[in-house]
């Protein structure tokens, strides 16, 4: 059964989430400091579904109007504010909300035992890029290799088949992986098809070398054995 809905706090708080939508778009280099605010507001609205003061059907088209680019910013608000305690979330508007997504990242493994002081110092400290190198090695235990930043222009027409692609591939590595990886394994998938039947050898081995990293261990080790026993 749905919730009994509060016409009055529902109000208020579309209110409020088009207040903060409106007051970015106007204030880009201020932004940060309200994206607290706005994903407890989003978090409210799932909880209460206050959606359906505008005749909506469910909480993704009410996030499909007001994020019309991409809903996963506002998934990432609302994961800062469920997993993050109240005495880290009164801090995070001077560390923006970048590196609040990779605090919560620690929050979520370390629950009640989460060193708020120590990561909210470092998040502080560390330049963007760094506190996120951090937060990677501490939550794998190994350094990430360099990386790059890449820019390219799509159409607009282009990017639901691209996110629906880069959605596929993260189901299939796990969520846990960037979407870094999921356009590698894209590619490398394809390049595997392009040079299957008389390609580059070199290219083909490169593309199943790239697919293997992607394997859990124990799948790593069942092909490793299927390969000697067929070199066998």
């Amino acid at each position: 059964m749905p919730p009994q809905l509060n016409r009055k706090r529902a109000m208020f708080v579309l209110t409020k989430i088009d207040e903060i939508l409106t007051w970015e778009k106007q204030k880009e280099i201020e932004r940060d400091t309200r994206f607290v605010d706005l994903g407890r507001y989003l978090c409210e609205v799932r909880a209460g579904q206050y959606w359906r003061l505008e005749n909506l059907k469910s909480f993704d088209e009410f996030l499909a109007r007001r994020f019309s680019e991409s809903r996963r910013k506002a998934y990432y608000l609302m994961s800062i504010h469920e997993h993050l305690p109240p005495q880290a979330r009164k801090d995070l508007k001077e560390v923006g909300w970048t590196k609040g997504l990779e605090l919560a990242k620690i929050a979520r493994r370390d629950g009640q035992h989460f060193d708020c002081a120590t990561w909210l110092h470092k998040a502080r400290a560390l330049p963007k890029e760094d506190f996120r190198r951090a937060v990677e090695k501490e939550l794998t235990g190994r350094e990430e290799e360099p990386s790059e930043l890449i820019y390219f222009k799509v159409y607009k027409s282009q990017i639901p088949v691209i996110e629906q692609a880069i959605e596929t591939a993260a189901l299939m590595l796990g969520t846990d992986k960037s979407r870094g990886y999921c356009l590698e394994m894209i590619c490398a998938d394809f390049l595997a098809g392009a040079h299957l039947d008389n390609g580059n050898p070199e290219i083909l081995l490169n593309s199943v070398s790239r697919y293997y990293k992607f394997l859990p261990r124990e799948q790593q080790q069942t092909f490793l054995e299927n390969l000697r026993v067929k070199a066998s």
